[in-house]
């Protein structure tokens, strides 16, 4: 952070009053938006009335509402102001399949929300076009990078969203993934009377399963396989001449991610040659990029935590799971803390950790995120040289193709 500039200081301290009366006026709306959100679980694509339910409280508090954004049903966004340093807001609602909001999505989206409506008070102010970017399908294929490609962000300054978990971070990176869509293809046969004649589909797969167990020993620290089988075939006695399974792969980067994937795809050719089967492989989504994270905004959203009672602990050089944010990340000086309340020592990714997706932790989780979130915002704008550094390489980057992850 800069040292104390009076000058700027009278700038700024209004401009955080402002953004925190903001969102203390709207605080009975977004709880209620993050437990219509968890109540009312939509997976990824399929998040209509949680879009429409985000887009209606932003057109009602004076944005300027796009919905179906870039093609997307889901997807939505909401500008308000017309200054030079765009800020935008990422808001995730699409749930997980069976386990409902049991990454916190509801969370997500209600303080992504809430950090636009505190930073629209003071848009005029600090010259500011907020813009809140309804990102679907976190879970599945990555919305992010779609909107991405859309060029949602090619004029974007700062990305921006908190996501929820069971304690408050800042700082850490995730790891890169990519998922296939795995298909085996051989004949079937009569399972007693003439199994020679048939080729196994499933045992290629099993094949292909020991295989990638055995390669695990030798991949690269912070690599990591994963899959699950989604079909096996119909009945037990005949060969089953189709099987599928989806498979993700991980690393710490996508260069790695190449490395470890050509790999993987080596099992996957040997459970059909050992077979005799087909292998059809099919991406499964848009690979998701390491994030990064922008120090100054780090460290002024950090700031902005401790003033409202948080302590987020510093987890730089460690890695979370895997987000598309790591893709606006690698375009736009982006953050991604985690804002943390109860679970019993739930994790993400459990009916447990859902379950207190509605708490007053939680509740209290949404509105300090979206105060942290847009607080840092505000930093960023008032400060002249970060404010330079912020539109120079927006500026740099609009003046050229658009660059993609």
């Amino acid at each position: 952070m800069t040292a104390a500039d009076p000058a700027r200081d009278a700038v700024l301290d209004p401009a955080r009053d402002a953004v925190l009366d903001a969102v203390r006026t709207h605080a009975a709306q977004l709880t209620a938006l993050s437990h219509a959100l968890h109540d009312d679980a939509e997976p990824a694509l399929q998040e209509h009335r949680s879009a429409a339910r985000i887009a209606d409280l932003l057109d009602s508090a004076g944005f300027t509402v796009t919905r179906s954004l870039a093609g997307l049903p889901t997807a939505l966004q909401a500008s308000y102001g017309s200054g030079d340093l765009v800020v935008a807001l990422c808001a995730e609602y699409d749930a997980l399949p069976g386990l409902g909001h049991a990454c916190g999505h509801n969370v997500n989206g209600a303080a992504s929300v809430g950090a636009a409506l505190g930073l629209a008070a003071v848009a005029d102010r600090l010259g500011l076009t907020v813009r809140l970017v309804g990102t679907p399908a976190e879970e599945d294929i990555g919305g992010k990078v779609l909107l991405l490609d859309a060029g949602v962000f090619d004029d974007v300054a700062v990305a921006m969203m908190a996501h929820a978990a069971p304690d408050d971070s800042v700082g850490a990176s995730s790891l890169a993934v990519g998922a296939w869509d795995v298909a085996f293809h051989g004949r079937p046969a009569h399972a007693a009377l003439a199994p020679w004649e048939g080729v196994n589909a499933l045992d290629a797969l099993t094949v292909a399963q020991t295989a990638i167990g055995l390669l695990r020993q030798q991949l690269p620290p912070g690599s990591l396989v994963h899959g699950v089988v989604t079909h096996g075939g119909g009945a037990v006695n005949v060969i089953p001449d189709l099987a599928r399974a989806r498979y993700e792969v991980r690393a710490p980067d996508l260069e790695q991610l190449t490395v470890v994937r050509d790999r993987v795809r080596a099992c996957l050719e040997a459970g059909a040659l050992a077979a005799g089967a087909r292998l059809e492989l099919e991406p499964h989504g848009r690979d998701f990029a390491e994030l990064r994270q922008d120090p100054f905004l780090t460290d002024a959203y950090a700031a902005a935590a401790r003033s409202l009672g948080r302590a987020p602990r510093s987890r730089h050089g460690e890695t979370m799971a895997s987000t598309d944010m790591g893709n606006v990340s690698r375009l736009v000086p982006s953050i991604h803390p985690t804002i943390g309340y109860d679970t019993a020592g739930a994790k993400q990714h459990t009916a447990e950790f859902a379950a207190y997706g509605t708490s007053p932790g939680a509740d209290s989780a949404v509105l300090d995120a979206a105060r942290a979130l847009a607080l840092a915002a505000v930093a960023a704008a008032s400060d002249p040289a970060q404010r330079r550094r912020l539109l120079d390489a927006a500026a740099r980057r609009t003046a050229r193709e658009p660059q993609r992850p």
